[in-house]
């Protein structure tokens, strides 16, 4: 019996379950990686061994190098990575709360940014061109992620109306520096602070 053409095709291509295997396998090795370098990096510095790394990943140092064959590689995909992580909040926190919470929780979401963004610092400021584009990275993405619920609270009248995006995150990054990096209790108070005195001056507009 003569096949049908579309028999022939389906013979010829066969499905692809096993590179889709293999490319779910790499994205978590990938993951993997990442998080256990952010946490190594924290802990110990961005000159930690890489073995290091790949022994708290669960992975080989080859399956490292071949992801990262640098190590510049490897800060710049985890500074990435934390990045979008922290836009992405903005969006799913403004589906969840009022304007003004979703704001403050927005900002407190950033503070675990800046915490990761401290143990990369060593990297960041060695002035490889690896990192050039980093800080255009970071703000062409968090910016925007600020302004949607910085805006949303100020449209709602729960916030003042003259701040900006990118004064409101270096407010937040000074507050976190001149703050010991374990005491998370202070810096939320000082971003809860922060976030009263921003509600103070909307209150005071609405009664002019």
């Amino acid at each position: 019996m003569r096949k049908k053409h579309s028999d022939i095709n389906e013979e010829a291509t066969p499905p692809d379950h096993g590179d889709r295997r293999v490319r779910a396998d790499a994205q978590r090795n990938m993951d993997a990686l990442l998080e256990a370098a952010k946490a190594v990096f924290i802990s110990s510095g961005v000159d930690a061994p890489v073995r290091e790394i790949a022994e708290k990943a669960g992975v080989g140092v080859g399956t490292l190098y071949r992801h990262f064959p640098n190590r510049s590689d490897l800060v710049a995909a985890i500074f990435r990575r934390e990045v979008d992580a922290c836009a992405a909040a903005s969006t799913c926190l403004g589906r969840q709360f009022e304007p003004d919470v979703a704001l403050g929780c927005w900002l407190h979401r950033y503070t675990e940014f800046i915490a990761t963004k401290r143990g990369l610092a060593a990297a960041l400021h060695s002035g490889d061109p690896a990192f050039a584009s980093l800080h255009e990275y970071f703000r062409e993405n968090l910016e925007p992620a600020l302004k949607a619920r910085l805006d949303a609270a100020i449209q709602a009248g729960q916030v003042r109306a003259d701040i900006t995006p990118f004064d409101l995150l270096l407010a937040v990054g000074k507050l976190c520096i001149t703050i010991y990096q374990e005491d998370a209790n202070h810096i939320r108070q000082m971003v809860d602070l922060l976030m009263d005195g921003m509600r103070y001056g909307a209150k005071r507009t609405a009664n002019e």
